[in-house]
């Protein structure tokens, strides 16, 4: 079990290290868009490979639900809700954020294959960009969704979503 002294005070001063090296994020940053906070827990050498798993892990959460609405087949029920609100231009958006979010398993194949620090290091900081970027189309398709949500649910008036 891990000493309590490790924790997030700890993770922070490694980080920092990195950070002054690589000119990446403030931890700050980085913690309140992916919670990489959460790598505390680990007792790690390889924090930068820690921090770019939590990146990471929520591109891919956010591929796999991109996944369940531009193909539903075997999605929940909420999921066929939510395509019935949004129309071509959040699908075609959507479609982008897919092979920008796809195009980042590519590159963690090779990153997963030969650790390089310097690598991940500049991943962290490609990421890091690109979700400032992801978040604000993401949240325009929320905004639709939220929007067409009541009108499109009740324009069926069966109950049924599909």
């Amino acid at each position: 079990m891990m000493s309590e002294k490790f924790d997030l005070q700890r993770l922070k001063e490694v980080y920092r290290g990195f950070q002054i090296k690589y000119d990446l994020p403030s931890f700050e940053k980085l913690n309140e868009d992916f919670q990489i906070e959460k790598a505390a827990e680990l007792e790690t050498d390889f924090v930068l490979r820690e921090v770019r798993r939590y990146i990471t892990d929520k591109f891919f959460n956010y591929l796999r639900f991109i996944e369940s609405i531009l193909s539903p087949s075997n999605a929940p029920m909420f999921v066929f809700a939510i395509t019935k609100t949004l129309g071509l231009k959040e699908r075609e958006n959507l479609i982008e954020l897919y092979k920008k979010i796809a195009k980042v398993d590519i590159d963690l194949i090779e990153l997963d294959i030969q650790y390089s620090e310097e690598k991940e290091a500049n991943s962290i900081k490609k990421y890091y960009e690109m979700w400032q970027n992801i978040k604000k189309d993401f949240l325009e398709i929320v905004e639709v969704i939220k929007k067409n949500w009541d009108n499109k649910l009740e324009d069926n008036g069966k109950g049924y979503f599909g």
